[in-house]
């Protein structure tokens, strides 16, 4: 079962990039608990693996893109909302930038405060509940950089010159113990360090991202990147056009199902053109 994106459907022009996105349930789960956003009039793009079981971890990551999409639509048009003319002589292109990271942070603290309102109201202790992954980026600005924001273990990756990069920075237990050079005993690699929803506060890796035209955007779930070697899923990205971006994700997915996943699988792609 494939899940369309909360935003418009099939592949959508950007403001100088053209996405599309892919959500499948996988071959053993029972319901789909991943979703994922695409909005092109914000150049917005976000993917949320939710958990919490079933209805829990759907309505989890549901509910934080939408509320994601409306702080910043009604910030981020309101009258008065940009960024006040600079007097300092040496202003840079880094001031509206940075207004436009502290809406970004705003609106996942928006997200993170909706679900966590939801696990208190069902007397939950902090820490349980209901929660989501959530990474994606934003274009404030037609002719600026891409702002990236990730929560969990979702990634985004970037295709440029015959090289995959990861952008993202997994906020697990397991990477945490990788990081301080640990090789044995390692936990799970599914245990998160932080997510949206469970507790009052939570801190999102935010930062700027200059790209250029020809560079391709991967933001995938861990059913896709837990389970496909980087290898493959580079060369999945190889010949992906702005023609056949919907097949690419298709290949992905099916890829990860090849692989036995046990996940559900969301991968949104997008070409930039500038």
């Amino acid at each position: 079962m494939m899940r369309q994106p909360l935003g418009l459907t099939g592949q959508q022009r950007l403001t100088g990039a053209i996405a599309c996105g892919i959500s499948d349930i996988g071959p053993v789960r029972k319901s789909n608990e991943d979703n994922f956003l695409i909005d092109a009039e914000l150049d917005l793009l976000a993917i949320a693996d939710g958990m919490g079981g079933h209805q829990a971890g759907a309505t989890a990551s549901a509910s934080a893109l939408e509320a994601l999409r409306q702080f910043l639509a009604a910030r981020a048009s309101a009258p008065g909302a940009g960024p006040a003319a600079s007097t300092d002589p040496d202003a840079t292109w880094s001031d509206p930038a940075m207004h436009a990271i502290g809406l970004l942070h705003d609106a996942v603290d928006f997200a993170n405060e909706r679900l966590y309102a939801q696990n208190q109201a069902r007397q939950l202790r902090d820490g349980s509940g209901m929660g989501t992954t959530l990474t994606g980026f934003w274009r404030p600005q037609p002719a600026g950089p891409l702002l990236l924001f990730h929560v969990g273990d979702s990634r985004l990756y970037r295709y440029r010159g015959d090289e995959l990069d990861l952008l993202t920075h997994d906020q697990t237990w397991y990477q945490q113990a990788l990081d301080a050079g640990k090789i044995d005993d390692l936990p799970p690699r599914n245990l998160l360090l932080q997510a949206v929803g469970p507790s009052a506060l939570v801190k999102p890796d935010i930062r700027s991202q200059m790209v250029l035209p020809g560079d391709l955007l991967m933001l995938c779930s861990d059913g896709l990147h837990g389970c496909v070697p980087h290898r493959e899923m580079a060369e999945v990205l190889a010949s992906a056009t702005k023609e056949n971006l919907s097949q690419s994700c298709q290949r992905l997915v099916a890829l990860a199902n090849d692989y036995d996943g046990r996940d559900n699988v969301t991968v949104l792609l997008a070409m930039c053109s500038a």
